[in-house]
């Protein structure tokens, strides 16, 4: 186990990562950072627990809109599917249903003779 020290708001952080994954924490650290910094611009100058606050609101909201954004291109994705097996399946009727006349057809012309 690796320990990081990630700087947030101008408060210096201890964070244990596994091996490996300290630049990731530290990426990670600068994305909370870099909300933070927008909440500043804004005129969000209150406690840091506010603005920590905030900046996990922020990043929640993110996250739900990218969720969001899959289950569209999920749920559009299936629904093609589904047409193409609609497609697929009219398509299997009408040779099934060629295939049924033809064999009437040969039928039909056995009897005659």
């Amino acid at each position: 186990m690796s320990q990081v020290t990630v700087r947030i708001n101008g408060f210096s952080y201890a964070v244990g990562c596994k091996e490996g994954q300290e630049k990731h924490l530290q990426a990670m650290a600068q994305e909370v950072e870099r909300r933070i910094e927008r909440i500043r611009e804004l005129g969000g100058h209150s406690g840091e627990g506010r603005l920590l606050a905030l900046a996990a609101l922020l990043m929640a909201d993110e996250i739900h809109d990218l969720t969001a954004e899959k289950m569209s291109s999920d749920t559009a994705h299936q629904l093609a599917q589904g047409r193409q097996a609609r497609i697929e399946n009219e398509r299997r009727k009408e040779q099934l249903a060629h295939l049924v006349e033809r064999a009437e057809n040969i039928a039909d012309a056995l009897e005659e003779d």
